[in-house]
């Protein structure tokens, strides 16, 4: 009996569609070009993970032990930054275990790139300038969208979509809100930025980008992650996400240089790791000594290509801009 041969060896993505990709990403090096942002290239495997138990990280085994395939470019270029490379873009694949569905995959394009003296507000809106590029470079149903985005902070985007302040309201009351979305619960040991990001992907950000890109600033400070915080009442991340068509495509800071901070959080997030049975991940000590021969000051940001590539294509999801997805890998 002969075998009927398996079509899983094909990609998923159409050839126009890869030819498109293909010259959206000569249209993203013509931009940084024209503003003289050099293109780096780092490893794709370090001796040292991201302990963020959020960012699950994908270990490989090598000759001379462990290693981790990177969940982003940043640590390294930021070694580059204090190494005097002036301002950088990167270009690359990365890795993050268990994201897959219509807008996830656990291997995915990033574009991430630093801006030296530039605030995190100024780069949003190069962030925005870039999407509008692209989408007019598309042709496609984003073709007229507008540079200029709608900017809203975390508080008043919560506030306006899901009914809750994130900075006053209980923990319960937020959870509350969740639930009333999904139908059900959550896990038990889940705390207040679970149940914010499960009301963020659910309600808030859906409502967000239509028309033109929304940026969305003035983040929590325990939602800081590797950028600095503005004082104040409530004191806030110097952060900033951009959401276009209901999905959010770049995360950026204005980021921190402290290392004695850098190494705070380390060690939280391994205390967090070990609180939740995750494995240990080792953080980083080349970043501190980088940290401590002096970052520049800079704004810097992660963009997921895949994600934008297929909104301005009109695409529903990653699938139709990805040759082989994680099922076919």
């Amino acid at each position: 009996m002969s075998r009927k041969p398996s079509a899983a060896w094909r990609p998923v993505a159409a050839m126009e569609s890869l030819r498109q990709r293909a010259r959206l990403l000569r249209q993203v090096r013509a931009f940084f070009d024209r503003r003289g942002v050099l293109e780096v290239n780092t490893p794709l495997l370090s001796r040292w993970g991201i302990p963020d138990p959020a960012i699950p990280s994908i270990p490989a085994e090598a000759g001379d032990g462990r290693r981790w395939l990177h969940t982003s470019p940043e640590f390294p270029m930021k070694r580059l930054l204090a190494s005097g490379s002036g301002d950088i873009y990167q270009i690359c694949p990365v890795f993050r275990d268990g994201e897959q569905g219509r807008w996830h995959n656990p291997e995915f394009t990033l574009l991430e790139w630093y801006r030296l003296g530039m605030e995190e507000q100024a780069l949003a809106m190069e962030v925005c300038e870039l999407v509008a590029e692209l989408a007019r470079e598309a042709e496609g149903p984003l073709a007229n969208l507008e540079s200029e985005p709608a900017v809203i902070s975390y508080r008043e985007a919560y506030r306006r979509h899901a009914g809750v302040d994130p900075f006053e309201d209980e923990t319960g009351a937020i959870a509350e809100a969740a639930i009333r979305v999904t139908g059900t619960g959550g896990p038990l040991d889940w705390g207040r930025n679970d149940w914010l990001d499960l009301l963020g992907s659910l309600k808030v950000y859906p409502a967000l980008g239509h028309g033109r890109p929304a940026v969305v600033t003035e983040f929590p400070a325990d939602q800081a992650a590797l950028a600095r915080v503005h004082p104040g009442s409530p004191p806030t991340a110097a952060r900033f996400e951009v959401v276009l068509g209901g999905v959010e495509i770049a995360n950026g800071f204005h980021e921190l240089s402290d290392p004695e901070e850098q190494l705070r959080r380390f060690r939280v997030e391994t205390e967090e790791r070990q609180g939740q049975g995750l494995p240990p991940v080792p953080w980083d000590p080349q970043l501190i000594s980088a940290l401590e021969a002096g970052l520049p000051d800079c704004a810097g940001v992660a963009l997921g290509l895949d994600r934008l590539i297929a909104l301005v294509l009109g695409c529903d999801g990653i699938g139709p801009v990805t040759a082989f997805p994680w099922d076919r890998a």
